[in-house]
């Protein structure tokens, strides 16, 4: 099967050797989070599953893909657990993920299991309480659903009763980029489609909206019908007027495995694994290439917006002639395709920022193409800014990444800024013992910085050592508060001074900042600026709040496997700044090694997959 070619719905218990693809979900009140992700984690390794598992105290949302006989064992268990009475495995065969790069892209190369705060996010501001789930929609079986449609659309008298007293409309619940290659297509019925980035924009589009719901039996579905759970509660909680709120139990999916020539859906429903879409016996074509305009519908490229990271639909043909592109949704805002710029070889000496009187920074722009030693030509090189971690300097952070950037060279070009807050020189005494080692103090000292920094910090540099007044504290992190609004300025004028970045690359707590440097940037442009970032053993800083809405950005996580080998950052730490991302472009790399950035395999060729992967 291809991309976007036909599954075969699982019917029963088949051979061994055929791949599947399963998801479920169940909402549900989960008296140990983390236990029961600790379950999944064991008996999901036990049978060799990929893929995606979120526990909240509010249920389980899981994809998973293994062999088929490995999910029916999977799905026995999970069935023999009182929590998941009643629920829908929805279970397909399918060919194996035969391109290695989108299936690192939907994370289905590796296990992730997380404990989350809600299965899914309807509204980003964390101020706001979530709907009730009890409230949800009525669910409507894929053969009630369809004798809905075919009443409206004058094929049919029968019809679910509580529906056909009223108005219906029928509302997509899903993203633009998911609408685009298939959605529900009905005579003499009006259909809904917010065209939104993310399923955290839906609460604002149905609040603008509302006129066009009062009153009527509202039809909702998505890929495999969480989505439609809690936005069906939402509009059911605004109150009179939208109490008819039904929804397609089993989603797209389950419509499909019912209705195998389509019925009133056209085109391909979009789903979040290897095979990225799923069509009907019609094999007809909904999407369009955003530059051509030529029938297209496959994602496999995985081509995304310049501006805000959305996938968007591009022809082999286009995508030969242009690299960088906008999508429908920026277009209308007015914006255009990023221009690349070739640039020339320069050496240029500036300073950031005058008000921290900081060194001049030493950079060199590369050209567009470089030549190898056969006289042929490599792609332009990725330009990436690099971040120190606590106690670093861009000098010292350079030399640690020698090996990196020597196995990295041909594809990128690693760019190190000094942070704007310098350190004292500290030094930790050792007490009632002997050393012929020299003393700190006769040493010279090198300056030092951070990029967050402890209420009460010393920060003024100083020309002599000092003790340090604590011994050292490795959850020292978790009290660097401050600094940050200074860091964020410091890096904007450094941004604005050396040029254009493809990405930024943070280590610790370099990592930590170029995590909430991305999310301010989204913050006040609706989307970070870098097409892609990389966080080395990093940690959610303790720093302003996250929030509900993920950071639209392509990310690379690597950490320690928590095996105890970097006993600086937990692993857990990490892997909750991983999940802090948009899921469907998050990949994580863990290592079985220490507080560093590895680059011996398997791990430096992950690395340099998820790189190549926007050259």
């Amino acid at each position: 099967m291809d991309a976007t070619g036909q599954q075969e719905q699982h019917t029963g218990s088949v051979g061994g050797d055929l791949y599947g693809v399963l998801l479920y979900y169940k909402y549900a009140e989960v008296p140990d989070a983390a236990a029961l992700a600790a379950f999944y984690e064991a008996h999901c390794r036990s049978l060799a599953l990929v893929g995606r598992v979120r526990v909240g105290p509010d249920g389980v949302n899981a994809t998973l893909g293994g062999q088929m006989n490995a999910l029916e064992k999977h799905i026995a268990e999970m069935s023999s657990n009182d929590l998941f009475v009643g629920t829908d495995f929805k279970l397909a065969s399918c060919d194996d993920p035969v391109d290695e790069r989108v299936a690192r892209e939907c994370g289905f190369t590796s296990l992730s299991v997380r404990v989350v705060k809600e299965l899914v996010t309807l509204c980003s501001n964390p101020a706001l309480a979530p709907p009730e789930i009890s409230s949800a929609g009525r669910h409507l079986s894929a053969a009630e659903f369809h004798s809905v449609l075919q009443n409206v659309a004058g094929t049919s008298l029968n019809a679910v009763a509580s529906v056909e007293k009223k108005e219906v409309v029928v509302l997509d619940a899903r993203n633009v980029y998911e609408t685009l290659i298939g959605k529900f297509n009905v005579p003499n019925a009006k259909t809904l489609d917010p065209e939104i980035r993310q399923y955290s924009d839906l609460p604002s589009w149905i609040d603008k909206h509302a006129e066009q719901l009062h009153g009527k039996s509202i039809l909702m579905y998505c890929t495999g019908g969480i989505r439609c759970e809690m936005a069906s509660a939402y509009i059911r909680s605004k109150g009179e007027g939208f109490e008819n709120v039904f929804q397609l139990y089993g989603g797209i999916q389950r419509y499909l495995e019912q209705f195998p020539d389509g019925g009133y859906f056209e085109g391909k429903n979009f789903v979040f694994d290897h095979r990225i879409s799923v069509g009907s016996l019609k094999e007809n074509i909904l999407g369009a290439c955003l530059i051509c305009g030529s029938s297209f519908d496959d994602y496999s490229s995985r081509c995304r917006c310049s501006h805000c990271r959305m996938l968007v639909l591009v022809c082999p043909t286009c995508q030969d002639s242009t690299e960088e592109y906008a999508c429908e949704l920026c277009q209308k805002n007015g914006k255009e395709p990023c221009q690349l710029s070739t640039g020339q070889d320069c050496k240029i000496q500036r300073g950031l920022s005058e008000s921290f009187e900081k060194p001049s920074i030493s950079y060199h722009n590369v050209t567009s193409k470089v030549s190898w030693s056969d006289g042929s030509e490599q792609p332009k090189r990725l330009r990436i800014l690099c971040l120190h971690g606590f106690r670093q300097n861009a000098s010292s952070f350079k030399g640690r990444t020698s090996a990196l950037s020597k196995k990295l060279k041909h594809i990128t070009e690693l760019v190190f800024v000094d942070a704007p807050h310098e350190l004292s020189f500290v030094y930790q005494p050792i007490r009632g013992h002997c050393s012929d080692k020299p003393s700190p103090l006769s040493v010279t000292p090198k300056r030092k910085f951070a990029w967050l920094i402890a209420p009460n910090s010393h920060c003024n540099p100083e020309q002599n050592w000092r003790a340090a007044d604590v011994p050292f504290d490795p959850l020292q992190y978790q009290q660097q508060t401050e600094g940050f609004e200074e860091s964020y300025t410091y890096l904007e004028n450094a941004i604005s001074h050396m040029g254009k970045f493809d990405g930024i690359l943070g280590f610790s707590q370099g990592a930590a900042m170029a995590a909430l440097f991305c999310r301010q940037q989204q913050k006040m442009c609706g989307f970070p600026k870098f097409r892609f970032g990389m966080f080395c053993s990093g940690y959610p800083a303790p720093v302003g709040d996250f929030g509900n809405e993920p950071i639209k950005l392509p990310s690379l996580h690597c950490f320690g496997n928590g095996d105890g080998h970097d006993r600086q950052i937990a692993n857990r730490a990490s892997a909750e700044l991983a999940g802090l991302f948009e899921q469907d472009c998050c990949s994580v790399v863990e290592h079985d090694m220490g507080h560093i950035i590895p680059t011996r395999s398997p791990y430096i060729d992950r690395i340099k997959d998820f790189l190549s992967s926007f050259l």
